[in-house]
């Protein structure tokens, strides 16, 4: 595990523990879902936080203005402390964390369906169900469509890949002839 991905933990940790004091666990990562959705979409905002040129009291200024009253306090301290740390490659990692620490505390897990079709919302919770009684948790299902796949989805759970794409069947096919021969 990267040294980015103990710190980012430890920063999850501490805004869901903030959140969860306040009763805001889902708007807190609602919020932090948009603010790093936000920095990661916008190339000048990326340019200007790792500009080392740029003064952080200069940023912090910049980005509480633009964020005051628009989030939270403990996701505006979160982004200042990161500031202040220089930390700011963590963004990603730390929304990460926290959506798996959320999750884990609502019994809760994130899966990737990847898809060669967005799937509509009745598909969705189908996939949910279903591979929520394999989890044993509730599943929040995140669509990706990857045309690659041939057919069929491939679902990814935590640290588990259930494949059933054609792409998937057809790979292990190949491995099965070759063993043979």
């Amino acid at each position: 595990m990267s040294q980015e991905t103990v710190a980012a933990k430890r920063y999850a940790r501490a805004l869901f523990e903030v959140a969860a004091q306040q009763q805001k666990g889902l708007e807190v990562e609602q919020e932090l879902r948009a603010v790093v959705a936000a920095i990661e979409s916008d190339s000048d905002i990326q340019k200007f936080i790792s500009t080392p040129n740029v003064p952080q009291s200069v940023k912090m200024e910049v980005l509480s203005k633009a964020l005051k009253g628009k989030v939270s306090e403990p996701i505006l301290n979160t982004i200042e402390l990161l500031l202040e740390k220089g930390r700011t490659e963590l963004f990603a990692e730390l929304l990460n964390s926290y959506v798996k620490i959320q999750g884990a505390s609502l019994g809760m897990a994130d899966a990737t369906v990847y898809s060669t079709y967005p799937l509509s919302d009745g598909e969705k919770e189908q996939v949910a169900t279903e591979f929520g009684q394999l989890a044993q948790q509730k599943i929040r299902v995140t669509n990706i469509v990857d045309e690659s796949l041939l057919g069929g989805l491939k679902v990814v759970i935590g640290d588990k890949l259930y494949d059933g794409s054609l792409a998937g069947k057809l790979e292990r096919l190949e491995k099965s002839f070759n063993r043979r021969v």
